[in-house]
């Protein structure tokens, strides 16, 4: 196990009616408050009424329309907004695209340059303003982390950055609130949970049992609660779980004293640069053929781990026979979630692998995965999903 600094000091609301909590929070930072927000959905279900009936003293500005995969230019908007309406604190109140979207909007309202520099940089985020946020989708844990992905429509990149300045003061996790979640986003959103803790799992640091003994059961509890939750929409136990999984996934629990880095979100971040392609998706459809890539004589014990101790495969002499299973199992499962599987189901040719295999080992420091990738080993991968 290596050296590391843990913290999360975000303060975590989490259960029914969590949300009266929300004025008192709010008032320890100001009464400007800047309301971020996606779509629109939040106004649907009737929670943004009630957000706005529990501010009723603050001065409350709007920041809607922040896109799925959140775009420089609503960084931007989000900015100048909070400069100028002078805003105390930034409430997101959404999945992860709106939290990570406020992260750097918090920063870039204090910065003097360039939104962007942000997001190439992260060592140039020194403050940013509080945040504080009210999760309505599960699966990018972004509501008990410092980290958030922006996307630069202009040049198609897709980048993550991120410092201690960015985490939210404190998150309200009601379980109710994924109660309406559309099917796909369920699966999205718990695809996205796995993969987060694959992402650590799968690496090649030894001796960090701790952390792969809490990544295991992690992604037993999606196995477990993600089918219920698509079963049944508004059992509270799943949506709990499922919530509670999240957070946990992301908050350095199971990555911290594990070096290297991430193998199949740079490659993602590609596709959906590009595609726009929901994030979850596209990790789930991309996330075996890396496996099956990267099984070698090096990674095939950990394989056979995970066969057992997630899938509960019974042990069996040939283990790279093992290996297999449990990524075949782990395959089935995300198809059993309605997931599309293959690139040209979710309408993604050929035509850019080059381009995206060269940028995902640009971008990614894919040489530090667990498995090294270089273009062609992405290239590889991509064309197995098609």
């Amino acid at each position: 196990m290596d050296n590391f600094k843990f913290h999360v000091s975000t303060e975590i609301f989490f259960g029914k009616d969590q949300i009266q909590n929300l004025p008192e929070v709010i008032s320890r930072y100001g009464k400007n408050v800047l309301l971020a927000y996606g779509s629109g959905s939040i106004k649907k279900s009737g929670l943004y009424d009630q957000v706005k009936a529990l501010l009723k003293d603050c001065v409350v500005t709007d920041f809607s329309d922040i896109e799925p995969n959140p775009h420089l230019t609503s960084v931007e908007r989000g900015a100048t907004l909070c400069r100028d309406h002078k805003i105390d604190v930034i409430l997101a109140v959404g999945g992860g695209s709106v939290i990570d979207c406020s992260k750097i909007v918090a920063a870039a309202a204090l910065y003097e340059g360039k939104a962007w520099d942000l997001v190439l940089d992260a060592a140039l985020i020194t403050k940013a303003l509080p945040l504080v946020s009210i999760l309505t989708l599960a699966g990018t844990g972004s509501e008990m982390n410092k980290g958030a992905v922006i996307t630069n429509t202009e040049n198609h990149m897709k980048k993550g950055t991120g410092n201690w300045a960015t985490l939210p003061k404190a998150s309200i996790i009601d379980p109710t609130y994924l109660y309406t979640l559309p099917a796909r986003q369920t699966a999205a959103g718990s695809a996205d949970i796995m993969s987060h803790v694959m992402e650590n799992y799968f690496k090649s640091t030894p001796d960090a049992f701790v952390q792969d003994k809490i990544a295991e059961g992690l992604l037993q509890t999606v196995i477990k609660y993600a089918p219920i939750a698509l079963k049944t929409p508004d059992d509270y136990a799943a949506r709990a779980n499922l919530a509670w999984a999240s957070s946990l996934a992301l908050n350095g629990l199971t990555g911290s004293g594990k070096g290297g880095s991430w193998s199949v979100h740079p490659i993602e971040h590609e596709l959906s640069a590009y595609y726009d392609l929901t994030h979850g998706i596209g990790l789930a459809l991309l996330t075996p053929a890396w496996m099956r890539h990267i099984l070698n004589v090096q990674t095939v014990d950990k394989f056979a781990e995970f066969a057992v101790n997630v899938w509960h495969l019974p042990v069996i002499g040939d283990k790279f026979k093992l290996a297999h299973q449990g990524i075949d199992a782990t395959e089935e499962f995300f198809r059993s979630l309605g997931i599309p599987m293959t690139l040209s189901e979710v309408g993604i040719d050929e035509s850019k692998f080059q381009l995206m295999a060269e940028r995902a080992v640009q971008l990614g420091a894919l040489q530090h995965a667990y498995v090294p990738l270089s273009v062609n080993d992405v290239l590889a991968i991509l064309k197995a999903c098609a």
